[in-house]
C-alpha cells in the first residue's frame, strides 16, 4: 500500500511523456524520440533553426564570378506595371524610384566599375526621338547600357535609333514594333551581338494582357572591363 501512491505519479509521468512523443510525430514536427533524446543529453539546448536560403545580388539564383556584374532586368507589365533595372544589388530605375516611364527606360553605366552614368526614359509613342539619340549618340566605349521597355518602346523609333541600338548588339532593335516588351543589355564598341536580350511580339493571338504582351524577365553577369577606353 505504501508503494501506491509512487507508483501513480510514475505512471502519470510515463503517461504524459508518451503522449507528447505521439502528438509530435502526427504534427510532422521533429521526431519525440530524437527529441527526448537530445533533451536528456543537453537540456538546455533549444531547437535549431532552418538555415536560411542564401541571397544573391539582385535575387539571383546564384553568385556571379569574380570580375562580373550581377544584373537583373524586368520589362514592365502592360501599360500599368513599371520596369525595374537592378545592377549588382543596387535599383538603378524603379516605380519606387519614380525615374521610370512609357517607352523606352535605359540606364547607362560604367563597364570598368559598375557605376551608374545616368538613367532615363524616353516616351517612345508621344515623346520626341531626338532627346533618345542625345542621350544614347556620345556614348564612350565600353559603357554599358541596360534597356527594358514599358507600355510601347517602338513608334516614335527611326532609322537612326534602330541602327544605334543594333551598333550596340541588338538583334531586334531593326524590327522592334508597336508594344512589343523588349528586355536588353549592350555596349558601346561591342563586336559581336549581345546574348543579354529578350523580346516578345504584340499579337492578338498570344497576347497575355489585352494588347499587350507578357512581361519579360532576364538576369545573368556581365563581364567588366578592365580598363576604360576613351
Amino acid at each position: 500500500m505504501r508503494l501506491a501512491g509512487p507508483l501513480r505519479v510514475i505512471v502519470i509521468i510515463l503517461t504524459a511523456g508518451l503522449t507528447w512523443i505521439l502528438v509530435s510525430i502526427l504534427l510532422g514536427t521533429q521526431s519525440g524520440f530524437s527529441r527526448l533524446q537530445q533533451l536528456l543529453n543537453n537540456p538546455e539546448s533549444p531547437p535549431s533553426a532552418e538555415p536560411r536560403p542564401k541571397k544573391y545580388k539582385c535575387g539571383l539564383p546564384q553568385a556571379c564570378p569574380d570580375q562580373t556584374l550581377a544584373f537583373k532586368i524586368t520589362s514592365g507589365a502592360a501599360n500599368v506595371i513599371g520596369p525595374k533595372i537592378c545592377l549588382e544589388d543596387k535599383m538603378l530605375m524603379s516605380s519606387v524610384k519614380n525615374n521610370v516611364g512609357r517607352g523606352l527606360n535605359i540606364a547607362l553605366v560604367n563597364g570598368v566599375n559598375g557605376e551608374l552614368i545616368d538613367a532615363k526614359f524616353f516616351d517612345m509613342w508621344a515623346g520626341d526621338v531626338s532627346e533618345l539619340l542625345k542621350f544614347i549618340r556620345p556614348l564612350h566605349e565600353g559603357t554599358l547600357v541596360f534597356v527594358a521597355s514599358y507600355d510601347d518602346p517602338a513608334t516614335k523609333m527611326n532609322e537612326e535609333t534602330r541602327r544605334i541600338f543594333t551598333e550596340l548588339g541588338s538583334s531586334i532593335a531593326k524590327d522592334l514594333a508597336f508594344r512589343d516588351s523588349w528586355v536588353f543589355v549592350g555596349a558601346k564598341g561591342v563586336q559581336d551581338k549581345s546574348p543579354f536580350e529578350q523580346h516578345v511580339k504584340n499579337s492578338k493571338s498570344s497576347n497575355k494582357y489585352e494588347g499587350w504582351p507578357e512581361a519579360l524577365e532576364m538576369e545573368g553577369c556581365i563581364p567588366q572591363r578592365t580598363a576604360e577606353v576613351q
